[in-house]
């Protein structure tokens, strides 16, 4: 589902030749939440970019059973220019991250767009990997230019299906928009039918009439 969009200023759709790319994977799977495979999310994505063509200009970095801070912290540290989540959503609770304990933490929609707001003028993407995430999606898209997320439950397999298709793309040297593209057929070509699951999202500027 493409959302209609006008910007006023151009927007980078896909990697430069000249330019590298900090890639951040922010995982959470707290205490009491279904265990996620995502220590094979990581995985699978990190060797289809280290096979692909662009493989020199993407650099992958990760943090582990992330808590609210760690959020700011990890993004101030590397600067990035997609920023992916792997783990639990709840819908309008929020996505799941952990508390000091490591039990469950939701960051509301309201929290995470006031957050990328701050980091617009670097980052180009978000990949919100969690079931039911489009309600933070929709939120970030306010002042990212692609935010992906997940309008129902998505199951682990084909989460890991679709993020290996979507990096694999952007790896080649191709678009967000196709590397979506690719991503939702990576889970139709593995026998899933949760292809129309993943959702992208494209900033809305309005311009001086209204929005177009």
């Amino acid at each position: 589902m493409l959302q209609k969009f006008m910007v006023d200023k151009p927007v980078v759709d896909k990697p430069s030749a000249s330019q590298t790319y900090n890639l951040l994977i922010l995982t959470a799977n707290p205490k009491g939440t279904a265990q996620l495979r995502l220590d094979q999310e990581v995985r699978d994505i990190e060797e289809g970019l280290k096979r692909s063509q662009h493989r020199d200009q993407f650099v992958l970095k990760q943090a582990w059973a992330v808590r609210p801070r760690d959020i700011q912290r990890t993004m101030l540290d590397n600067n990035p220019q997609i920023v992916h989540f792997s783990g639990h959503g709840g819908g309008e609770s929020g996505l799941v991250f952990e508390n000091e304990i490591g039990k469950p933490q939701f960051i509301t929609a309201g929290a995470l767009a006031s957050l990328f707001e701050l980091f617009a003028d670097q980052v180009n993407c978000v990949v919100l990997n969690g079931c039911y995430s489009e309600v933070q999606a929709d939120a970030i898209a306010q002042h990212i230019n692609y935010v992906i997320g997940m309008n129902q439950s998505i199951g682990d397999r084909a989460a890991i299906e679709f993020a290996v298709g979507f990096y694999d793309a952007l790896g080649a040297g191709r678009s967000v928009e196709f590397a979506f593209r690719l991503g939702c057929t990576a889970i139709q070509m593995a026998g899933m039918g949760e292809h129309l699951t993943p959702v992208l999202k494209k900033k809305v500027i309005l311009s001086n009439f209204g929005e177009s």
